[in-house]
């Protein structure tokens, strides 16, 4: 049906059994409860670690980029308000192939992410379970002990979610309140204990030791922001999206979640990195930024900051009560995110599955409307993710580079909507949508570059292995899947390997030696590159999108194995 005049409200073919039983808080919570996990407990150090007192820019400048991808994601949810958007919004506009690799990028990450909330649950556990984690060449990784314990918070993850959604919400808000109480508590006290004001220049000390407010310079500052576990701890935003076909006004709430979380939690986060570095003793500059996780420790055993960094500087300053509530939180708030993560791949398989790119079983629904088989294969890949794989912040930075790659697709998606359904019912217009939807776009790039070759180049790898996926899926399932819509979704491949090309010949790390690139331009250069290369796929992008009619035959496909049922279509004056 082709666009006339008048308000058209097409309706993506969503699935009636799940449930809309997530109200507003819910979804703001969902999302905020996500955003607050392990990145506050581990990121306030690790990016002071790499860009100094100028990690409180980092926060600020993460905040605004993940801010600018979510206003697109903002339309995108209250136009369909679907679950699993992130992989079905690049279905609508560019075809199968496109949703798949976006899908298989979402998936990924979003599955090591749940493992990864629970390993922090048990790395700060350990401080008084030592059986729980051992060091192994300095990085903490699992005891046998501890890979069953974390199995079985994950099947009790799991657990919840089949009982259902409503269930969740409940039991989230709950501890969502929790966090938010804990962290709040945690940069008062710092703040009006002990606020060292000359840490924020450290004038004392020379530029080789890493002094003054910006001691590694803007390298450091976006280096962090990609690396320190900062864009990795506001993706949480992602859930008012990804559960948008389960809240019961998506035209109101989906906004304010996917905006309000990231705002909130922003100024803890910035508030955090203050209080954090304001209440660090003056011993623990004496080697330098990059070291102060082995000196700030003073009397404790240096292992105490590494497994608990916070709870290891509140008891250097005699607040004994609050390292200990910071232990108990420190299980709390990881173990909440992983319980967030696992609703939220499990709806990333059901999108698959939904797409049918991807097994038709992972989108089949339970009586309580949950998508069971999907969250059966969320337990069995996060098991996986438990072996001994580097620590939280190598993984960090893979997450972060592949989640934020596929949050790329939104902008795109966007603007091709805007061509393919100019007149259809947005209950949110974004306003500046070109201008905003290239800026969001050229932030999702930047990140990934600045997560370095070292890191992009195990996500190339990765997303070889999930072509590879693809074509034994095609092969078994001949005659089965959709058309793959090649011509739509080639954008993708050069986007991909373009992000590759560029890692590799740019200058992060800067420690090029270690990581194999090849550092031919500077920062100033690699923007300008960056910037071209953005222009140039959304182009490519815009002019091979689908046509409307192909729109259309997507947000009208059947929803899954046990339904046939057709979405209306539906017109408005």
């Amino acid at each position: 049906m082709q666009d006339s005049g008048q308000t058209v409200h097409r309706k993506a073919a969503d699935d009636s059994r799940l449930k809309r039983d997530v109200g507003i808080v819910g979804l703001l919570f969902t999302a905020v409860g996500s955003i607050i996990g392990s990145g506050w407990l581990f990121g306030a150090l690790s990016a002071a670690q790499i860009a100094g007192p100028a990690s409180i820019l980092a926060w600020a400048i993460g905040g605004v980029m993940i801010i600018l991808i979510g206003l697109c994601y903002a339309e995108l949810g209250t136009m369909f308000p679907v679950s699993g958007g992130v992989v079905r919004f690049p279905h609508y506009a560019f075809g199968s192939f496109a949703s798949y690799t976006l899908g298989w990028i979402t998936w990924l990450a979003v599955a090591s992410t749940t493992s990864i909330e629970v390993e922090a649950a048990l790395q700060y556990s350990t401080n008084y379970l030592p059986w729980l984690q051992h060091l192994q060449d300095g990085v903490p990784v699992l005891t046998t002990a501890g890979f069953f314990v974390a199995a079985g918070l994950l099947g009790l993850f799991s657990l919840i979610n089949v009982v259902g959604i409503r269930w969740f919400a409940r039991l989230n808000n709950a501890l969502v309140w929790w966090k938010l109480i804990i962290i709040t508590l945690v940069v008062v006290v710092f703040l009006f204990t002990a606020f060292h004001g000359a840490n924020f220049h450290s004038g004392n000390m020379d530029s080789a030791h890493g002094g003054g407010f910006m001691p590694f310079g803007w390298s450091g500052v976006f280096a962090s922001i990609a690396t320190a576990g900062i864009v990795f701890s506001y993706l949480g935003f992602r859930q008012g999206v990804e559960l948008a076909g389960e809240t019961s006004n998506p035209k109101r709430n989906v906004p304010i979640a996917v905006i309000g979380s990231v705002l909130i939690t922003a100024v803890i986060y910035v508030a955090l990195q203050v209080a954090f570095i304001g209440a660090l003793p003056e011993k623990a500059l004496v080697n330098g930024w990059a070291h102060i996780g082995t000196s700030f420790s003073g009397g404790l055993d240096n292992i105490a900051a590494t497994y608990g960094p916070l709870a290891a500087l509140a008891e250097v300053m005699g607040l004994t009560w609050l390292a200990v509530l910071l232990y108990v939180d420190a299980f709390i708030s990881p173990a909440d995110t992983g319980l967030i993560y696992t609703t939220v791949t499990a709806r990333i398989a059901y999108a698959m599955g939904r797409n049918g790119n991807a097994p038709k079983s992972l989108a089949k629904v339970s009586e309580r409307g949950v998508p069971w088989v999907s969250v059966i294969l969320t337990f069995i890949v996060g098991l996986i993710f438990f072996l001994p794989f580097p620590g939280w912040q190598k993984l960090v930075g893979f997450v972060t580079s592949a989640t934020v790659l596929s949050f790329g697709s939104g902008p795109l998606a966007l603007l091709a909507m805007r061509r393919q359904l100019p007149r259809q019912q947005r209950p949110f217009t974004l306003p500046w949508v070109h201008v905003i939807a290239y800026l969001a776009f050229l932030s999702s790039n930047l990140i990934v570059y600045w997560s370095g070759w070292s890191t992009d180049w195990k996500l190339g790898i990765a997303v070889l292995i999930g072509y590879v996926v693809l074509v034994i899926h095609e092969a078994r399932y001949r005659g089965q899947t959709p058309k793959l819509e090649l011509k739509a979704g080639a954008w993708v491949v050069v986007w991909l390997a373009g992000l590759m090309v560029i890692s590799y010949l740019g200058s992060y790390p800067e420690a090029s030696e270690h990581a194999g690139n090849l550092m031919l331009f500077d920062f100033g250069e690699a923007v300008i590159v960056i910037g071209l290369f953005s222009a140039f796929v959304m182009w490519m992008a815009l002019k091979f999108r689908l046509p409307t009619e192909r729109v259309e035959a997507h947000l009208a496909e059947p929803l899954g194995p046990e339904s046939s049922a057709k979405p209306p279509i539906q017109q408005e004056g």
